[in-house]
């Protein structure tokens, strides 16, 4: 039976370019910030990179479908690249190719970069992705917004929730992730909002506001993984290793009308329980330090709380309102800003969310650094609408937690 990779794999330098609308940068300069940084934290040669996967959402638009790109600006040693993308859990999805390189023993030193340039794209806001122009003809799947609009009234419905006390909460989610986005130089978005300007904005899609929804960035990111054996080898001696890497992919079973209720991801509570064994996380409301989870809409990371069983069910919306996630809570959520704050480049964000887990785990967060000594940090990723997609969660810690 297949064990997992925990405690496998070791980040033995992480790098992120600053958020934001980078009109005067394309997708390399973006790649080529990020690995700078990166690859002063690792201190290493880009000769003894063995392997590097590159994650890209919007490649027809960007960097095109290959890793040429990545292997171009970077300069890397004509070692294999591989281009991938599964939706929003892209970044993840990258990181996850170059873990399993090194934890099988395929090679020694491998890189993950994420990247998107979506403002050059002219999307106004989160667009829907296509499966294909074949699949568009017949799969009409609505906007993002009105998706998971449906998301907080089944929500709100099946737990008898009055809509001024989820709209309270969903506004405290978003109140939360800009205080601490202020803190984060490389944030989009800087500035603090109140419960007001956030329960007044203009109306998306009901019950989501302006400030509900995520907005349009370009990032890149990057993560450098080997052996703990070898980063000790190599002179680093406080690890953050890899804990669990899991993916759940939806089936079907959603759209069948059997079962779910529209209230819930399914794949996230699939992926999550499956992350917490390969950990060896029993009470994650408890060992959980802090994380960084998918908040494409507020009631995305609302509903996200009680489907990584942080929050029981049906009481993650008084959980927001307690305080339980704000940064001197219990279990901070978004303690970078969130994508709130950095935006929503693709195939950057799966990434950056784990780069501010690995900060945050070295004491190295700046501003904005957790009370006490974080011990796992959780990054969760949902590619798609709550009627199909894919859900990914990586758990780093330090080693030997």
């Amino acid at each position: 039976m297949a064990s997992g990779i925990r405690d496998k794999v070791a980040i033995l330098g992480m790098g992120c370019a600053r958020f934001g609308e980078r009109w005067n940068d394309d997708a390399e300069q973006l790649m080529v910030e990020a690995y700078v940084e990166a690859m002063a934290d690792a201190g290493i040669e880009p000769s003894q990179i063995d392997a590097a996967w590159q994650s890209v959402g919007f490649d027809a638009m960007n960097v095109g479908p290959s890793g040429i790109p990545a292997a171009i600006a970077l300069r890397l040693p004509n070692c294999a690249v591989t281009k991938v993308e599964n939706y929003c859990a892209s970044g993840t999805e990258a990181f996850r190719g170059a873990v399993y390189a090194v934890a099988s023993g395929a090679a020694d030193i491998a890189l993950a970069v994420g990247v998107e340039k979506l403002k050059d794209t002219g999307y106004g806001g989160l667009p829907v992705r296509t499966r294909g122009t074949m699949f568009d003809m017949i799969g009409v799947v609505g906007s993002a917004p009105g998706n998971f609009a449906q998301l907080a009234s089944a929500y709100q419905a099946k737990h008898g929730i009055a809509p001024d006390d989820l709209k309270r909460a969903m506004a405290h989610v978003s109140v939360k992730s800009h205080a601490n986005g202020a803190k984060n130089p490389k944030a989009h978005l800087r500035k603090p909002v109140d419960i007001e300007t956030v329960m007044n904005a203009p109306m998306i899609a009901a019950p989501l506001g302006l400030y509900d929804c995520c907005g349009v960035s370009d990032g890149a990111a990057v993560a450098i993984v080997t052996t703990p054996e070898i980063a000790r080898s190599l002179g680093k001696t406080d690890l953050v290793t890899v804990k669990a890497l899991q993916l759940a992919v939806s089936n079907g079973w959603e759209l069948q009308g059997a079962g779910w209720d529209g209230s819930y991801l399914h794949t996230t509570r699939i992926a999550a329980a499956k992350a917490y064994k390969e950990a060896g996380i029993s009470d994650p409301g408890s060992q959980v330090s802090l994380m960084e989870v998918h908040d494409c809409f507020s009631i995305t990371e609302l509903v996200t709380m009680e489907d990584l069983a942080i929050s029981r069910e049906g009481q993650g919306w008084k959980d927001v309102l307690d305080g339980r996630f704000d940064a001197d809570g219990k279990n901070p959520c978004q303690i970078d800003g969130g994508l709130k704050c950095f935006g929503h480049p693709i195939g950057a964000s799966g990434i950056r969310m784990i780069y501010e887990n690995y900060l945050q785990l070295l004491g190295r967060a700046g501003d904005r650094q957790v009370a006490g000594t974080p011990t796992f940090g959780l990054s969760h990723n949902l590619g798609g609408m709550p009627n199909q997609n894919v859900a990914a969660i990586a758990i780093v810690g330090l080693e030997g937690a």
